[in-house]
């Protein structure tokens, strides 16, 4: 039932692709109705999107985030030309730089991959304001649900409930072997990492690698993600930080949510379909930067800041 929901899910999106196409070169002048010919329509803006969320007809907003929302904590995120992941990961010998997150290569040599996950275990870094916003909109009875594309815990580790986050690209806590799929916990396999060995399974006669339980290319999404796609549908405000909105069916969340509601992107640059419908909001720049604006006119600054505690203020 899951996979067929989600062949459907992606088809709709690849017909509304080439019915936007389509409609770009297919662009005809409305008809003149006397005096109504034309009527300007105020932009949605910012204080607009405030205002929504201040109201109490606002209780149902979905964020996605991206490795963007990490960066101000000292994490590289992927794709950024010269500083990302993919560009710096000479020292590893790869065939192609992906290939540090491909399962076909990792079965074959894990070495590269646990070398780089020194870098990244959980507890080396601190969430920040962009953690904490999720958190903030939570309390507040007004999160519906997270969908984060990372794998560092932070928004786990910011206070963004279980129940409400989805961890689309897995997570390092859990890990499993692949030879007899025995579950482990985080601190099951910390110390073979950091002494630079792989670390194996130790249920008697199977000696197989254990993986930490995040998605490598090649490998499906957990189940959570495609039961929480259905949120889309119910949502009154869509909230997108730090992502390149690339990697597919992720990405897809951002055009699904119904057309009226407003969708704001805060980000580095400006990504996928934004600006295409009339309540699109967009804040390029520092992502940190991005929510202190949505902040301060949501008069939230003093709430978000005791909630960072000593990680990082605004």
């Amino acid at each position: 039932m899951t996979l067929i929901w989600c062949n459907t899910f992606a088809r709709r999106l690849f017909l509304k692709s080439k019915d936007a196409i389509h409609a770009s070169k297919c662009v005809f002048p409305e008809r003149s109705q006397g005096r109504h010919f034309t009527t300007e329509q105020k932009p949605y803006t910012l204080d607009d999107v405030a205002d929504l969320i201040k109201s109490q007809e606002c209780w149902r907003v979905i964020f996605m985030a991206g490795a963007g929302i990490s960066t101000p904590s000292g994490i590289q995120d992927f794709r950024t030309p010269g500083t990302g992941l993919y560009y710096n990961l000479q020292k590893y010998d790869l065939p192609y730089p992906e290939a540090i997150f491909d399962i076909g290569f990792f079965q074959l040599n894990p070495k590269p991959f646990f070398e780089y996950a020194k870098e990244l275990m959980p507890g080396r870094y601190k969430p920040n304001p962009a953690h904490f916003l999720p958190v903030l909109f939570e309390r507040k009875g007004k999160l519906l649900r997270m969908f984060t594309q990372n794998i560092d815990g932070l928004e786990s580790l910011a206070g963004v409930p279980s129940e409400r986050l989805v961890e689309a690209h897995g997570t390092f806590s859990t890990a499993t072997c692949l030879k007899c799929y025995k579950k482990y916990s985080l601190e099951d396999i910390k110390e073979p990492i950091y002494k630079s060995e792989i670390p194996e399974c130790n249920r008697q006669g199977c000696k197989g690698i254990i993986k930490p339980d995040i998605v490598f290319f090649g490998e499906n999404l957990p189940p959570k993600f495609h039961l929480s796609l259905e949120d889309c549908y119910d949502a009154q405000l869509l909230i997108v930080m730090g992502t390149s909105l690339e990697v597919m069916p992720f990405a897809g969340i951002a055009e699904e949510v119904p057309q009226d509601i407003p969708r704001l992107l805060i980000n580095k640059e400006h990504v996928g379909y934004f600006g295409s419908r009339k309540k699109d909001v967009v804040i390029i720049g520092d992502v940190v930067g991005g929510v202190q604006q949505l902040i301060e006119r949501l008069g939230w600054t003093e709430e978000l800041n005791r909630l960072c505690g000593n990680s990082h203020t605004l």
